[in-house]
């Protein structure tokens, strides 16, 4: 009887122990979550947060156009202050994944905004619609209609629409990379174009590995549909000039697309510059525009882009 009466109670003190430890290993996964959410919260606040334009260049300006009919169809205008004459103009489009971002985010155009507006640059930031409603071939198109928008109303801001420096990361990237392999897509020329960080220069080669789903849903199970939407296979020695960004630290090693696409120019005489850099996915388009090698690097082709 004492010996069954010491079992029970030594099987009630491990049950008792397994429970704690349990509760223990659920309350702890809850704080990580709880965690995770806040950081997740204040990413977005940030990203969401409102640009003190005033802050960064006194006397500058913002307009909100719509180059388009959808409400997704628009693109934010900055202006240097005073009277504008042949002003070069950057036009930045921004990332996420084909289906999410917005023109107006901190990490997208800030530094931009603080390193090209002061020299004298007309900054625009362009929307386009985003999947579903649209996929990345769709996408491309609506930039390039923006693009058209900004040639058409250049002058009008004091600008100049043959000195146009086309600018997009991650997703966007991708985008611009394309219409710079295809500039019949937009049609009237521009300088050149700063692709930062895409990974998605070859698009069958991208779906023929292992790639998150967001990806079958920005082009579809369509070869025919891949190689239409591909920057490597569209790609022709007319194409615009590019210089491409990549991240070392990506585990999907986009330097490796971005160096098989200088070896295509390459192979018809076709300068390509690539700049590899140790940041991450985010850093490269959230950093471009401090001090330091790496905004001076784009600084220097955006100059021989737009030297006479």
């Amino acid at each position: 009887m004492q010996k069954s009466l010491t079992t029970l109670l030594t099987a009630a003190v491990v049950a008792l122990a397994a429970t704690s430890a349990a509760d223990a290993q659920i309350g702890l996964r809850g704080k990580m979550r709880e965690r995770i959410a806040e950081r997740l919260e204040a990413k977005r606040a940030e990203a969401e947060r409102p640009i003190d334009l005033q802050a960064i260049l006194p006397g500058a300006r913002k307009l909100e156009q719509h180059y388009g009919t959808d409400p997704a169809q628009a693109l934010d205008v900055y202006l240097p202050p005073g009277k504008l004459r042949d002003a070069p103009i950057l036009v930045m489009v921004h990332g996420g994944a084909w289906k999410i971002g917005d023109k107006a985010n901190t990490g997208s155009i800030e530094n931009k905004l603080k390193h090209w507006l002061p020299k004298g640059f007309i900054v625009v930031s362009v929307n386009y619609r985003l999947l579903p409603k649209a996929m990345a071939y769709e996408q491309a198109q609506d930039v390039a209609e923006a693009l058209q928008w900004v040639q058409a109303y250049a002058e009008d801001w004091g600008g100049a629409n043959r000195k146009i420096i086309l600018m997009g990361h991650s997703a966007g990237a991708h985008l611009v990379a394309l219409l710079s392999s295809k500039p019949s897509m937009v049609g009237q020329r521009w300088a050149g174009t700063v692709v930062l960080d895409s990974a998605v220069m070859k698009v069958s080669s991208t779906m023929a590995g292992r790639h998150p789903k967001f990806y079958d849903e920005a082009f579809g199970p369509d070869p025919a549909e891949w190689a239409k939407a591909s920057p490597m296979d569209q790609w022709t020695p007319s194409a615009e000039p590019m210089f491409l960004v990549c991240s070392t630290r990506r585990p999907d090693k986009p330097c490796d697309d971005a160096r098989a696409f200088q070896a295509l120019a390459q192979r018809s005489g076709v300068a390509m510059p690539v700049l590899p850099q140790d940041l991450t996915h985010a850093d490269i388009n959230r950093t471009l525009g401090l001090p330091g090698a790496y905004t001076d690097a784009v600084d220097r082709f955006i100059a021989e882009t737009l030297r006479p």
